[in-house]
């Protein structure tokens, strides 16, 4: 069949990409593990955030992830130190490291905390032209003191969104977390532990199919339509 794109005038039809099969499919030349980096958002001693992620870790080790968890101790406000902070670099060589993210935040006055939203902030939306996030997969978490609530994984997927990241459909929210936990600092086993290992197993699927994609998956009409505007404008002023 052909695509006709005739009755579409508002459309420059030599900048479409149609959608194909093969390389939806096209067979990934990576084989190192999925690299997945996890955030979380308490600096408390016995942080439920700290803990669930280093849980969620575990499960991704066996199912064959590498991981590496950051530390947000030490990291200062956004715009409160230059972009050279230590931290600040390590923070941001983790997301370029990474294909893949969990966040987990406590709940906080009906919302993420600061240091789980501070941590995002300090990851620029552009670094020349690259996104540090953009076509990674994502998985969001929260841990309540309370009740069940979805506050702060709402707002995560919204920042997921506007950071150009893949949010994967299951995420986890642990009511109650501080009875989750034993002594030793593991998660007991419950409803809440095992949908924490949906929300892996998902993460690593996820990840798996869209590596070496992610181009793909997130190259957009509208940027290269731009993109092929400021050629022109740079080819007509060269010809001026």
């Amino acid at each position: 069949m052909k695509n006709d794109f005739s009755h579409l005038p508002n459309i420059q039809h030599e900048l479409i990409d149609m959608p194909d099969v093969q390389k939806v499919f096209a067979a990934s030349a990576l084989s190192h593990p999925p690299r997945i980096l996890l955030l979380y958002g308490s600096l408390r001693e016995r942080s439920f955030s700290r803990l669930v992620v280093q849980e969620s870790a575990r499960i991704l080790q066996a199912l064959g992830a590498e991981t590496r968890i950051f530390n947000p101790a030490g990291l200062p406000l956004p715009d409160d130190a230059p972009i050279d902070h230590p931290k600040e670099q390590e923070l941001r060589e983790l997301m370029q490291w990474s294909e893949g993210q969990v966040w987990c935040s406590p709940e906080r006055h009906g919302a993420m905390t600061g240091i789980m939203k501070a941590q995002i902030d300090w990851i620029p939306l552009a670094l020349g032209a690259v996104r540090p996030t953009q076509g990674k997969t994502l998985a969001v978490m929260q841990v309540s003191g309370g009740s069940q609530s979805f506050n702060a994984v709402n707002q995560m997927r919204v920042l997921g969104r506007w950071m150009r990241m893949l949010t994967i459909p299951n995420q986890s929210s642990v009511a109650k977390a501080f009875l989750e936990f034993g002594d030793d600092d593991r998660m007991k086993p419950s409803p809440y532990y095992d949908r924490i290992v949906d929300v892996m197993e998902e993460l690593m699927k996820f990840t798996l199919l869209l590596r070496d994609r992610t181009d793909y998956f997130v190259d957009r009409y509208s940027e290269r339509k731009e993109s092929a505007e400021e050629l022109m404008k740079r080819v007509n002023q060269k010809s001026i």
